[in-house]
């Protein structure tokens, strides 16, 4: 994705608050062997462009006096009740240094799974991202997970998928292999349940009520 983006000469609360005020958001890049730069979007591109899933996990094409560098989204600030983009942060990467992201999950095939076809499960999405590394160049928008054969009372797990070439998963102690999905039946509620009258035994004739 192209990001378009102009140098900040002037810096501030005073000036990142007239910024916003004439439909800017104020920004910085760093990272990489230049100096950290302090940048300026326009925000209604910018707040359109962060409603895009693919905005957040792949590489962006960032340009700035018609010069474009890849960088990453790492961080923005909104608003805490209105639909405003207080500032931005962006991360420069290189073609040969691996980066580490979080991409989001899709999960496909669930319906026609024989847990869900068969016996009536209940799909539930554990998990909606992976932290990953890779090149930038491998960096996958999403990565998809296959629920063809999850199982009742079994989930499907980080280690279960398969990875885009070049992606491997980075996992952390405290979750070595996390639950993805699973699936389980419904439990009904006995309040869901009307009791039936049970019916006379053959042959004999319904009591008149008195």
């Amino acid at each position: 994705m192209k990001v378009v983006a102009f140098e900040r000469s002037v810096q501030g609360t005073g000036a990142s608050r007239r910024l916003r005020n004439s439909g800017k958001t104020p920004g910085i890049i760093y990272g990489g062997k230049d100096a950290a730069l302090a940048v300026e979007l326009d925000h209604n591109a910018l707040f359109h462009a962060l409603r895009k899933e693919a905005f957040h996990s792949s590489i962006l094409d960032l340009e700035i006096d018609g010069k474009a560098q890849k960088v990453l989204l790492r961080d923005y600030q909104m608003h805490p009740f209105k639909p405003l983009v207080l500032h931005i942060d962006f991360q420069r990467v290189s073609a040969t240094e691996k980066v580490y992201m979080r991409v989001p999950l899709h999960f496909s095939n669930a319906e026609i799974s024989a847990a869900v076809k068969l016996q009536g499960a209940a799909i539930s999405h554990i998990a909606t991202e992976l932290e990953v590394s890779c090149l930038p160049a491998d960096l996958p928008e999403f990565i998809e997970v296959d629920l063809v054969n999850i199982e009742v009372g079994r989930g499907i797990h980080a280690k279960d998928i398969t990875l885009p070439k070049g992606v491997t998963l980075v996992l952390h102690i405290e979750q070595e292999n996390p639950v993805l999905a699973n699936a389980r039946i419904p439990t009904v509620k006995s309040a869901d349940i009307e009791a039936a009258p049970a019916a006379a035994p053959a042959g004999e004739a319904p009591k008149d009520k008195a």
